[in-house]
């Protein structure tokens, strides 16, 4: 399977000489068709610039980026709206929706720049946004949303233009714990349906559940990552060294995000590994 995105040896700088800052420094990363990454570290690691890059916003110094045919450390810079638009969707931390036009316009537009007719376009926002449990929300304007609803519009103008990945920049920052994860596993079940990639740029230890790979980013290098494995009784991702459960199945540790998926399945294990085969 090819990657949808491939990142080698990236390092971008900031100043020059004595007043140099290397943000990132040599970071390398290639993300499957429908991965979701979780990319964790301290403020300060180079989280948000490494993002930056990866959606042909900022250039890097050194390196190469790719997603699809496209390198976007080669593309002249009139070419990387375009380019933005069909393969990267994009979920800001502060939602980023238009005041003055509803929930399904605000998604329906982005449609609408890349293509669609309008007709078309509001019926793919209107799916989207239904998927998202905001079918009753449509005509409303931001101001009368929760951050909770928010949120899942800005994910649903995020996925309208089916792109191969989705770049999502502290998405829980301004959403409470409940509705912060809630939100997260929305967007994980439809990345997973509609095979798109996921990266996801966070502080937040609670949305690691949701990703198939965290990554620890610290001083602009990748210092470690976190192998996930998906419980096959809830579907959840949990860290291999932490689960709170796990057992040996026909000679293989199958691990769990709680005792009782671990009961659940070993009560009738062919139930959930026909289930995964689905």
């Amino acid at each position: 399977m090819e990657p949808v995105i491939q990142v080698e040896k990236v390092t971008r700088r900031f100043g020059r000489g004595a007043t140099e800052v290397v943000a990132v420094h040599d970071v390398s990363l290639a993300v499957l068709p429908s991965e979701v990454v979780l990319i964790m570290g301290p403020s300060g690691s180079g989280k948000t610039t490494l993002l930056s890059m990866l959606g042909g916003l900022l250039r890097p110094s050194d390196g190469r980026i790719q997603i699809g045919s496209d390198e976007l450390t080669r593309l002249d810079e009139s070419r990387l709206p375009d380019v933005r638009l069909r393969h990267i969707g994009f979920i800001f931390q502060d939602f980023n929706l238009l005041s003055a036009l509803s929930c399904l316009d605000n998604v329906a537009l982005v449609g609408q720049l890349n293509g669609l007719n309008r007709k078309d376009a509001r019926q793919r926002a209107t799916e989207l946004l239904e998927q998202l449990g905001l079918g009753h929300r449509l005509n409303f304007l931001p101001e009368k949303l929760s951050g909770g609803e928010k949120q899942r519009v800005a994910i649903a103008r995020a996925l309208i233009n089916k792109p191969d990945i989705i770049l999502a920049d502290e998405p829980t920052a301004n959403l409470d714990s409940h509705h912060g994860h809630e939100t997260m596993r929305l967007l994980r079940r439809i990345a997973k349906k509609e095979q798109r990639s996921v990266i996801i740029v966070s502080h937040d230890q609670r949305i690691k559940s949701i990703a198939d790979r965290v990554l620890w980013l610290e001083d602009g290098t990748f210092k470690n990552e976190v192998e996930m494995a998906t419980d096959p009784v809830c579907g959840m991702s949990v860290d291999k060294t932490s689960a709170p459960a796990q057992a040996v199945w026909q000679g293989q540790t199958v691990y769990f995000c709680a005792n009782g998926c671990r009961d659940e399945f070993m009560a009738d294990p062919a139930k959930f590994l026909q289930k995964q085969a689905v």
